[in-house]
């Protein structure tokens, strides 16, 4: 059995950045059943979720058992009067205090959640460009490695944007599945075409015909995750084990982090969430299990 990185993320239990986005459940609700599961590490999860104090964070997830793997921040990259580089500033002094080595960075758009975003204009995106080179050096020096996260509605989408970071930056990738997919891009002919790009995974499985009303813009990307649009690994229309095989084979030794964005009504009377990621799990274990070691 090929041993992998496999960790978890808050917003599989619902916790997310995007306001109204659902009922929030408790960290200790989340990080009891994240062990219980047996993931060995986490995602920080949104500002505010866990303790910003970083000896109360790192005390906190050792009573858990759990490692830190990294943390998501959207930040503002493409105006050219915002310094995003501040932004970052707490994000690095939780990851460096609790062992975290990965920011996950996203072009955000400025606003509320990821429903809209508008166009860049070519001095945007040179900007754009230039601070993603900006923020990776910034967590380089802090001995993290920033890497940039395509994702719906946010200034990274496309596959046409994908290639211009790419082309036009040195910053590295999170391969998250899921959102590559809905923004057009196929996850795996992106593993196999620059894996020396790709330092982190998200791992999300999608109903493809909600991905495809999303991409027609005839579903808002919010209502399609209460929906249902992300799925327990090997339950959608991503080849998950296509994709952790050829980066495996690349030489790809990074985190492998199952996410399966929801969006929660209220607190669940049965196990919730907890339900699909036993699901994914289970489901990576037997993956592993068919990999040549």
């Amino acid at each position: 059995m090929t041993a992998v990185k496999l960790a978890g993320a808050p917003i599989s239990w619902g916790v997310c950045e995007v306001p109204g986005w659902g009922h929030q459940l408790s960290p200790q609700r989340v990080l009891t059943e994240m062990r219980d599961v047996g993931v060995s590490a986490t995602e920080l999860g949104p500002e505010g979720f866990l303790p910003s104090n970083p000896a109360q964070l790192t005390a906190l997830l050792e009573s858990y058992g759990l490692g830190c793997v990294g943390q998501f921040a959207p930040v503002v990259c493409h105006d050219a009067d915002h310094d995003p580089v501040p932004d970052i500033a707490g994000s690095l002094d939780s990851l460096v205090a609790s062992g975290g080595s990965v920011l996950v960075l996203a072009a955000a758009t400025g606003a509320d959640g990821y429903d809209a975003r508008p166009t860049l204009d070519d001095g945007q995106w040179a900007t754009l460009l230039g601070n993603l080179d900006r923020l990776a050096a910034a967590a380089a020096e802090r001995g993290v490695l920033a890497v940039l996260h395509p994702h719906v509605g946010t200034m990274v989408e496309t596959r046409a944007e994908v290639d211009r970071v790419l082309d036009g930056s040195t910053i590295r990738l999170c391969l998250d599945t899921g959102h590559l997919l809905i923004g057009g891009t196929d996850p795996l002919q992106l593993a196999r075409e620059v894996p020396g790009r790709i330092a982190h995974a998200h791992l999300k499985d999608v109903d493809a015909g909600l991905a495809a009303d999303v991409q027609a813009g005839k579903l808002a990307y919010t209502e399609a995750v209460r929906r249902g649009i992300y799925t327990p690994l090997g339950h959608g229309d991503v080849d998950i084990a296509g994709i952790v095989t050829a980066l495996l084979g690349n030489g790809y030794d990074g985190w492998f982090v199952m996410e399966q964005d929801t969006i929660l009504d209220a607190e669940p009377a049965d196990e919730g969430p907890l339900r699909d990621v036993r699901t994914s799990v289970a489901f990576m274990q037997d993956t592993c299990r068919s990999i040549p070691v």
